[in-house]
């Protein structure tokens, strides 16, 4: 492309909206690495779980716990307790006996880094204890990072929940008393805690490259052919390639292109369907097959990408950048791909898809440069003012909407939700699509403005910015927020798995039935009658949720 057609909206040095800006006491790390920090609850999960304990001699570590935490420090990561403590309050315990309690552990497991205590009973209504996200930022600051670079392991959903609402990763090791829903619930599920720090440490070391490329990159292809939602969250493998490469060109599909237009680090877009990849494809042209290949062979690329999701395959397209004379392509496969990838990845289930496609990037031979930190951005170029009818910042966005119905939430529902918003003090902004005017209207009408309609995926993500928070399921939007640094209410329909597709490194806290028998199902419209998994979301939790999340009514944080 030459200069004087070079769109703006590709420019590679553009500015960004990031996450990591916004986030609560935010420092920023000259190492892109996923996390600094390990944070672990006391009872259950370090130790074994005696109520209310202030004997020493009745500390009792799982089996493991020395090893895997000296695993942890060799790593270089900084270790802390974050731990609720209601045996103080309750006075069955006194503070030299909590004390004397740590330091017995600390002889058996060695010496942590902080130790975060909430003395609180649930009836104080502190911020500290779990489920709030108190201790978490605590920790975060006495560590000297942000939360979001922190991953906290538990044994309870107070401990996995208390992660999410400070944007922390939250790993879930269950034990007897672990209640099934808790489980159900948690994004990240680990056997035991060896197994967790196992998969802490695998997961840090998969996005960094083992050997860069044999030979400078001078154009890479990087290929993401699906809707908004999944091109923004490859955006940081995408700055990934883009950091090893002087040149990227992008190959998206019709339904990601507007999310594409957003990325930092594309130099050129190719929009291209691929009836493999779309969801009601036509059938196969051969010709259109054949001069997509050609096109691709004009890039004149070193090195071919190929980003999908989980459940699709990356093989037929392998096959036409074959063709198209690309002799070095990377992409995950679990299927055997002869001769069609240079570079086979293959990734756990579970991983975060941001995650999962960095892996690939750096499988591939790129990472992202030093004070990019591994959180979803847009460029600040591409996104317009934001509309100034809308009011002044500090509102609470609510998008019921998605383009796979099973994931959207009932009309109904999300029209409770605004009345109880409203109640409690919050503006709030509806939007949707052009195609979802009705239902924002209807929603609306309860003590909300009707936004349905009135912008493209840039101007949404301009009302996204200026949010306190914004309410929303498992759709284009909720990655908007993770973007902005934005707090988000995720009213989640299990389809997919939460952990994979969750808001990313952002402040969150889920709603839904996690265990609805349309879990991992991946159905685009609701296979159980009455959509059970959202239908009994209870408007009363999303205010607290906000509450949760620091966001008042009234337009304040």
């Amino acid at each position: 492309m030459r200069q004087d057609q070079e769109d703006p909206y590709q420019r590679r040095s553009a500015q960004v909206y990031a996450a990591a800006d916004r986030a609560a006491g935010s420092v920023a790390s000259p190492r892109a690495v996923l996390y600094d920090a390990v944070l672990l609850d006391r009872d259950g999960t370090l130790i074994e779980d005696v109520p209310y304990n202030g004997d020493p001699e009745k500390v009792r570590p799982v089996p493991g716990a020395r090893a895997a935490l000296d695993r942890l420090r060799a790593a270089g990561l900084r270790l802390a307790v974050v731990t609720n403590q209601s045996g103080l309050a309750r006075g069955y315990f006194t503070g030299e006996q909590m004390w004397a309690v740590h330091a017995r552990v600390e002889e058996l497991l060695g010496r942590f880094d902080a130790w975060l205590v909430c003395p609180h009973d649930d009836a104080d209504g502190c911020d500290c204890r779990k489920p709030a996200p108190g201790l978490v930022y605590a920790a975060a600051r006495e560590l000297g990072t942000t939360p979001s670079r922190c991953v906290l392991v538990g044994d309870i959903g107070r401990d996995v929940g208390a992660a999410m609402a400070a944007g922390a990763a939250g790993v879930l090791v269950p034990t007897p008393v672990t209640r099934p829903e808790e489980v159900a619930a948690a994004g990240w599920v680990a056997t035991d805690l060896p197994a967790a720090v196992a998969e802490i440490l695998r997961r840090q070391q998969a996005v960094q490259p083992s050997t860069p490329p044999t030979e400078p990159v001078r154009t890479a292809l990087v290929v993401r052919s699906d809707s908004a939602g999944d091109v923004l969250v490859t955006g940081p493998a995408i700055r990934a390639v883009a950091a090893g490469a002087e040149r990227v060109v992008l190959l998206c599909g019709p339904r990601g292109r507007a999310a594409a237009n957003l990325l930092p680090g594309v130099d050129e877009i190719i929009e291209h369907p691929l009836p493999w990849i779309d969801p009601a494809p036509g059938p196969v042209d051969p010709e259109a097959m054949r001069s997509l290949s050609t096109r691709l062979g004009a890039v004149g690329a070193d090195q071919a990408v190929v980003f999908t999701s989980f459940h699709q395959s990356a093989l037929p397209l392998a096959l036409l950048l074959r063709m198209a004379g690309i002799n070095r392509i990377a992409a995950i496969s679990d299927d055997y791909p002869g001769s069609l990838l240079d570079i086979r990845h293959r990734v756990p289930v579970g991983v975060p898809e941001p995650e999962r496609a960095l892996s690939l990037a750096a499988a591939a031979g790129h990472r992202l440069p030093d004070g990019d930190e591994p959180v979803l951005r847009l460029r600040r170029d591409a996104v317009p003012p934001r509309p100034a009818d809308v009011g002044d910042p500090g509102y609470v966005v609510l998008h019921p909407g998605s383009a796979a119905s099973s994931r959207a939430c009932p009309p109904e529902v999300a029209t409770r939700i605004v009345g109880a918003l409203a109640d409690a003090g919050h503006r709030v902004l509806v939007t949707g699509g052009p195609d979802e005017r009705a239902v924002t209207a209807r929603v609306a009408a309860a003590g909300g403005t009707d936004l349905g309609g009135r912008t493209d995926l840039a101007g949404l993500a301009a009302i996204v910015a200026d949010a306190s928070a914004v309410v929303v399921g498992n759709t284009g939007p909720a990655h908007l927020a993770a973007a902005a640094g934005v707090p988000v209410v995720s009213l989640f329909a299990p389809t997919v798995p939460f952990g994979q597709w969750g808001p990313y490194r952002v402040p969150t806290v889920r709603l839904g039935d996690a265990a609805a028998p349309c879990r991992d199902t991946r159905a685009a419209r609701c296979p159980v009658p009455g959509h059970p998994c959202l239908s009994g979301v209870d408007p009363g939790d999303v205010v607290n949720a906000l509450r949760t999340l620091a966001v008042s009514g009234g337009g304040g944080r």
